[in-house]
């Protein structure tokens, strides 16, 4: 008996180290402690960071990227890339004020605008695997599509949804709520919606087989195939993912800011999606990345956007940063993968 308690304590001792190792080795830990250290320096260097009112204003400015950012964590993961999805937001936020604006019912307007979104998905994805096309130039192609079918729909026009308009009253509250309104009058809606999806999608991405598939899929196309994994039907699936959530962001956006032009909605997002989810973890190599890493990428845009702006930095350099952001964390990627494969 003393010896099997004697043998056992190293067993015990080495796994714990074991976990401790894998914790610390995690990019998450990585991103984590960048985090806490960029958040520690803007509280001692600004008196407004920790402020209640701050940190809800960075909760909700944060949301509609992470929202983004959970379809694009399946599509990386998969090893695609999805660029149109700054025109789908546009697109399914448009839309849906159009339809308010024409006096549908919220709900099915809102439901119009997701399918448009879920549509662009299903076209990016079937043109990526049975079209046997890159998916950078699928949805580069994809992005100035559907960017000129939203002007062609709205005309070039701006889209205003008020009363004004013709939109019916009612329909206008439960529309605004959704974007400007607050859980418990502290929480916004929009951050609501983020965290929600956040924990659905990690749910999807943890715990099920579809998860799994998408994990299989992104590590390797020969090794899925033979295991019997429809890697088609997979890969698509991802793409929709991220146009209906895509679509979901441009709705709470124009909820939250009811007037928008197809010309310049959504311009340039799909930057800060993909640099919040490779910050995080996501290969573009495909097969990694977590839920948890991207929500911790798109704290660190947000975070870094906002403590710009107190330390009063010109919001020119935001873009250049972002793209500096955007380069090491994919010479990171890449300088892991290699390590790895050496």
């Amino acid at each position: 008996m003393a010896n099997l308690g004697v043998a056992d304590t190293p067993r015990t001792t080495s796994g714990g180290q074991g976990r401790i190792r894998r914790a610390l080795s995690a990019r998450e830990a990585g991103v984590f402690v960048a985090l806490i250290l960029m958040c520690a320096f803007l509280a001692v260097s600004t008196d407004a960071f920790l402020s209640s009112r701050n940190l809800l204003n960075v909760g909700r400015q944060i949301s509609l990227l992470g929202i983004m950012a959970v379809g694009m964590t399946f599509v990386l993961i998969a090893a695609e890339v999805d660029l149109s999805v700054g025109s789908t937001y546009a697109l399914s936020g448009l839309m849906t004020g159009i339809l308010i604006v024409q006096q549908w019912a919220l709900l099915p307007a809102i439901l119009v605008g997701l399918a448009l979104g879920g549509l662009v998905g299903f076209l990016n994805g079937v043109l990526s695997t049975y079209g046997k096309l890159p998916s950078f130039i699928t949805t580069l192609g994809m992005m100035s599509i559907v960017r000129g079918v939203a002007l062609l729909i709205t005309n070039g026009e701006p889209v205003t949804v008020n009363a004004s308009s013709g939109a019916n009253g009612d329909t206008l509250s439960q529309f605004f709520w959704i974007g400007q309104g607050s859980l418990f009058g502290q929480i916004p809606m929009q951050l609501v919606f983020f965290i929600v999806i956040a924990f659905l999608g990690w749910i999807v991405l943890s715990f099920t087989t579809f998860g799994f598939r998408v994990y299989a899929v992104g590590g390797g196309l020969k090794a899925a195939r033979v295991s019997g994994i429809k890697v088609f039907s997979v890969k698509i699936w991802a793409f929709i993912i991220m146009g209906v959530l895509s679509g979901l962001a441009g709705i709470l956006s124009l909820a939250f800011l009811p007037s928008g032009q197809a010309g310049r909605t959504g311009v340039g997002l799909e930057l800060d999606v993909i640099a919040a989810t490779i910050v995080g973890g996501a290969s573009l190599s495909g097969g990694e990345g977590t839920m948890l890493g991207t929500i911790l990428g798109v704290l660190i845009i947000g975070v870094l956007r906002n403590g710009l702006i107190l330390l009063g930095i010109s919001p020119f350099w935001q873009t250049t940063i972002i793209g500096l952001v955007i380069i090491v964390a994919v010479a990171i990627d890449k300088w892991t993968t290699s390590r790895r494969a050496g």
